[in-house]
């Protein structure tokens, strides 16, 4: 076998090539979050130019986040049969051309299938499957913290494109924020033609952290079946069915709730929207920090009770959030402080915990299906909400049940077995 010292890397000194790798996903991932996040800038532009009822606008974005999770697993089939560079660039002309369409629709079906179909279909590869299948290949070490940082770019993609496309929106119109970010793919697609690998194996180069040459494993069987045979390879495992439960609650309680209604929640108020995209912003500053620190921890403490911790805060960060809004802008910081911290802090000891009990071969397609339960949770708050607030006036109602489902998830974390208990039970089963 083939040695070559893990920090060293044909013309570039001695950066191991995986951290350019990493760099040009999160870069990637960076945008196609602020992409993510344009549903909750143009919802109060769109309902006041069309008309459109808040909730008709909530169901695109709810068929987006299904399709974001459901097609997660074949995502990462993809990504194994045709390789990252050509599916990261496939994905980024789809959302282009999603977005480009978008700027002359007139109609709400025409919402519901660029953005709840065609974004939603483009968005699913630039998810957390892309990032977890780069750490898995490139990194023997750090894995960990690496997960954490490709995570944490989901943040930094608000805390970067938020104030922008909300001043842009504005200012100029919601079609100029759309602009904005095709003109960011398209930048994304030059870096990844040039830049991105898929395998250290492509450069003669072992993982970082090892001295090992490994060769990548052909796919084999359909694109379509083989994430089928994973999921039912873990259907008996109780390990499986808490992550996926807790993860339901999680993506309820972030992408599909806040992501989604904070902004429309802080117009109700009195509170710009400019202003408001700029607190969702600055939360994302927070789980940036929070969330590169989650991989780090990752690494070192049981996950079951990282997840513990991290589900009971935000419970109670959400229990807040009604008071907070009616309180001000100092109070609303606080919540932003608090709550944005763990925003998606549980992502890396999600991904630990599913590649210690199912094995690094399946980990890509097992999480998967763990991200399809996310993006359920999150459909069904995008719309339930906006129902809540079209019943009742206020999002109130939908803040609390959010924060009691999370105290509920923080229960299911710490009922997963230890890893000596579950091994024989879940790796057989995978």
């Amino acid at each position: 076998m083939k040695r070559i010292k893990s920090d060293e890397v044909p013309g570039s000194g001695k950066l191991h090539y995986g951290w350019i790798v990493a760099a040009v996903t999160f870069a990637s991932l960076l945008v196609a979050a602020g992409i993510r996040s344009l549903p909750g800038v143009l919802m109060l532009p769109l309902e006041q130019e069309f008309g459109w009822e808040r909730s008709g606008i909530s169901a695109a974005v709810s068929i987006n986040l299904v399709l974001y999770g459901l097609m997660g697993p074949f995502a990462a089939a993809s990504l194994e049969k045709f390789g990252v560079r050509k599916m990261m660039v496939t994905a980024l002309a789809l959302l282009a051309t999603g977005l480009s369409l978008s700027a002359a629709m007139t109609s709400l079906w025409q919402l519901t299938l660029l953005w709840g179909v065609v974004i939603g279909l483009g968005t699913s590869v630039m998810a957390n499957v892309l990032g977890v299948t780069v750490a898995n290949r490139w990194f023997a070490k750090r894995k960990g913290l690496v997960v954490g940082i490709l995570t944490a770019s989901a943040a930094t993609g608000q805390l970067l494109f938020l104030p922008l496309l909300a001043k842009l929106a504005s200012d100029a119109g919601w079609r100029y924020a759309v602009w904005a970010a095709v003109a960011a793919l398209i930048v994304m697609i030059v870096v990844s033609v040039k830049w991105m690998r898929g395998h250290p194996a492509e450069l003669g180069l072992p993982p970082y952290g090892s001295d090992e040459l490994v060769r990548p494993v052909p796919f084999r069987g359909s694109l379509f079946v083989q994430p089928l045979l994973a999921l039912r390879s873990v259907l008996r495992s109780g390990t499986f069915w808490l992550l996926a439960g807790s993860f339901f609650i999680c993506g309820f309680t972030t992408n599909g709730l806040i992501g989604t209604h904070l902004i429309a929640a802080c117009g109700d108020f009195g509170i710009p929207e400019v202003t408001a995209a700029g607190i969702l912003a600055f939360m994302g500053v927070f789980d940036l920090v929070g969330t590169t620190l989650s991989g780090w921890l990752s690494d070192r403490f049981d996950s079951r009770w990282l997840l513990f911790w991290y589900y009971s805060l935000r419970g109670l960060s959400l229990l807040f959030l009604p008071a907070a809004l009616d309180m001000g802008y100092t109070e609303l910081t606080l919540f932003s402080v608090f709550y944005g911290l763990d925003w998606i802090a549980t992502v890396p000891p999600t991904v630990k915990i599913a590649s210690d009990r199912f094995g690094a071969a399946q980990a890509g397609m097992v999480f998967g299906w763990i991200v399809a339960a996310h993006q359920l949770g999150a459909a069904a708050a995008a719309f339930g909400a906006g129902l809540l607030r079209e019943s009742l006036g206020s999002y109130d109602v939908a803040f609390m049940i959010a924060g009691f489902v999370c105290m509920a998830a923080a229960l299911m974390s710490v009922r997963i077995r230890r890893r000596s208990q579950a091994a024989s039970g879940d790796v057989t089963a995978a």
